[in-house]
């Protein structure tokens, strides 16, 4: 596994939705919240970078959003939310969605037998869809103490 550790500050501005994972099913809740926020772009037209982005925060909170393209204005039933992460370590996963997990989990292991210090949130973006799920692209980023 080749973990890189980001020492330049990632800034993200994502509109989106929020939750709290009940009974801490993550994956569960964090594709309710995409759904709907998708609903809400599609309907309203709003332009994007078309990457899904899930953010598991403290207290079993989960933010789905999006980077909008252009000058973001206010949009009707999304929430902004502005992410900066002064450290991180960062991993891409080439391959299923069903893997994700174990891939965190490793690179969670990684880390912590590096000496690392894990912070929340961890944040998933999700590639652009192909049919062939060997191809599927998902960046892992940790925050790092």
């Amino acid at each position: 596994m080749k973990v890189e550790i980001i020492t330049n500050p990632l800034e993200l501005h994502l509109h989106g939705l929020s939750g709290i994972a009940q009974n801490k099913d993550y994956v569960a809740t964090a594709f309710k919240l995409s759904g709907k926020m998708w609903e809400i772009v599609k309907a309203n037209g709003i332009k994007n970078k078309g990457k899904n982005i899930w953010i598991y925060e403290k207290d079993d909170n989960i933010f789905s959003g999006v980077e909008l393209e252009g000058t973001p204005s206010l949009n009707p039933g999304l929430e902004h939310r502005r992410l900066s992460l002064p450290k991180y370590a960062y991993f891409k996963h080439v391959g299923p969605y069903n893997l994700i997990k174990q891939a965190g989990l490793s690179m969670r292991h990684e880390l912590t037998s590096n000496g690392f210090k894990i912070d929340m949130p961890y944040i998933e973006i999700y590639g652009h869809w192909t049919n062939d799920e060997t191809k599927c692209e998902t960046e892992l980023l940790m925050s790092l103490r």
